[in-house]
């Protein structure tokens, strides 16, 4: 398995207490450093898994996954939600009762 690699600049927070249900994560992004971190960075995409440590504290760590063209992968494992064993919101103490429902079309956002 590779080195973790995180994102300067961007940190993960749970929803703060009273938040409807489908706010998933607090995302805060200190610009100057995120930038500076983007900068040095290669190719188009970069790719992040929201992740809760065992602490209970949340991070964002990039995605270094590739597909094996010689095996002729390309296809990731499909994840169920139940890899880690939380709740939909990643509470240490709620064990996942089901996966989350995406319920809503890309046309009910509203930007």
């Amino acid at each position: 398995m590779s080195d973790k690699k995180f994102i300067d600049g961007l940190l993960v927070k749970q929803p703060r207490d009273g938040a409807p249900e489908y706010v998933i994560a607090q995302i805060s992004m200190k610009r100057e450093e995120l930038i500076a971190w983007l900068q040095q960075q290669d190719g188009e995409w970069i790719n992040a898994d929201i992740k809760v440590a065992q602490s209970g504290k949340w991070y964002a760590q990039v995605d270094t996954w590739k597909p094996d063209r010689q095996r002729g992968g390309g296809q990731r494992p499909q994840r169920t939600g139940r890899e880690t064993g939380y709740g939909s919101r990643g509470d240490a103490h709620t064990p996942l009762s089901r996966p989350p429902v995406d319920d809503f079309a890309d046309d009910d956002l509203n930007f």
